[in-house]
Formats: structure tokens, sequence, C-alpha cells
């Protein structure tokens, strides 16, 4: 399998009014094409961090990050926009759906940055929304939605445009138990379906287990809970 995300010897480090605080230490990590990675830990030990990094809204204090091959940080900025947006998806804790917009205008807005070149990307967003159940709520605003339903939104969103990657943080947080259940049956599908690399922080062991590989982040350094996923690296 493609070799999506390579980490390797990354670390990132913050200043602080009483000095350095290191948060990430030599990580390093590979997630190939079609797997489903889950990395557990509790709040505030680095999870976030490393998967901003992943997604390139963050830069390592040092350390080698490369995607699909490339090292997204000698791109230009104009082109590591239009990169992450074709090969990256993200679904965040807190949906982050616009409000003033249609469900379906929430699922198209990576398409308002310029960078799109699918012409059926309004079918595409439409098959999305069947699959996951909200073809009947196409037009109607985030606000008549339950808190599951913004979620599925979300990770239509996140798939629109066939990423290589796609990163989850903590996409079950705010949810009860029977619809985190359901949400995390539906990220796994859906990445499975699309033959996408999923990269998942929780602080659910529920949900981590329900992952073929799963990593502990303690202390800034990953611990590699299963042999098989330890081999890869």
């Amino acid at each position: 399998m493609p070799l999506v995300l390579h980490m390797h010897g990354v670390s990132r480090t913050f200043d602080s009014p009483g000095g350095p605080v290191s948060i990430l230490k030599d990580v390093s990590l590979k997630v190939l094409s079609g797997s489903a990675i889950a990395i557990r830990g509790p709040s505030g030990c680095g999870k976030s961090t490393l998967l901003y990094l992943a997604g390139t809204l963050d830069q390592p204090t040092s350390g080698l990050i490369e995607i699909l091959g490339e090292n997204p940080w000698r791109m230009s900025s104009s082109r590591l926009a239009s990169f992450r947006n074709q090969h990256i998806g993200f679904i965040f804790q807190d949906h982050q759906l616009l409000p003033q917009c249609s469900v379906l205008e929430n699922v198209l807005l990576p398409t308002l940055a310029g960078f799109d070149s699918e012409a059926n990307i309004r079918a595409r967003a439409e098959a999305l929304l069947d699959r996951v159940g909200l073809a009947h709520r196409l037009h109607q605003r985030p606000g008549k939605l339950s808190g599951g339903e913004r979620q599925r939104v979300a990770v239509c969103r996140a798939l629109l445009h066939k990423p290589s990657l796609l990163l989850a943080d903590e996409p079950t947080g705010n949810l009860d138990p029977q619809t985190a259940e359901e949400i995390g049956t539906l990220l796994l599908e859906m990445a499975a379906e699309h033959d996408t690399a999923l990269l998942c922080v929780t602080h659910s062991n529920e949900l981590a287990e329900r992952f073929l590989h799963s990593v502990s982040l303690a202390q800034g350094r990953l611990m590699f809970d299963d042999a098989v996923l330890a081999k890869q690296q």
C-alpha cells in the first residue's frame, strides 16, 4: 500500500513565559493508504498538535513530514493551500459548519477556495449526503439538525475531494454514547469505501478500540499498542 503520511523525528516546542514547552518529542509515524489508526491519550497530551502537524496547519520545530512523498514546507503558500485542499480532509470535534449556509452549501465549502476542477462536484456532494442519510436535508440550515446529523455533514465535507488523508480530531467528543457509536461506524466505513488513510485522535477508549491499529501519546512520545503497526514504522 502507498505511503500517505510519513512523520520522522518530529518535535514541536512552544514558547511560554517560563521558557520553551516541549509538546511532541521525536515522533515518528507512517500511515499507509487505506489504513485506520487511532491516537489515544488524555486531554492536553498533544494529540491535536500532532494532527495539526499532519494536516499542515502547523509546522514542526524539528523533524521531517512528508505527505504523498512531498515535503509541504518546501511549497509556496498558494501551492500548499491547494495541496491541502485536494489531499487532506479534516473533521473536528466541533463540526464547524457555517450556520447561515445550507447543508449542501456547507459540504461544498472546500470548492470556494478556487482549487476545484471536478465538473460534477455538486452531484458528488449530494451523493455523499445521500450515503449518510441526509438527502432530505440538503437545503436546511445546521441549526435544524441534531448533533449527529451535523457531524455527518462534516464527514461529507471532509470527503468531498476524495482526500488521501482524513484527519479526525475528537469526532465523537460532543456526542451522546449512541450517536458517538453511529458516527464512529460511519467514519470507519466511509474511509474504507474511499480507500482513505484515516488518522483519528480521541480520548475515548470505546472509539479507539474499533480501529484496526492504535497508538498512545504520553509525555510527548508515541507508543505503539500493536506489533503489526510497529513493524510498519
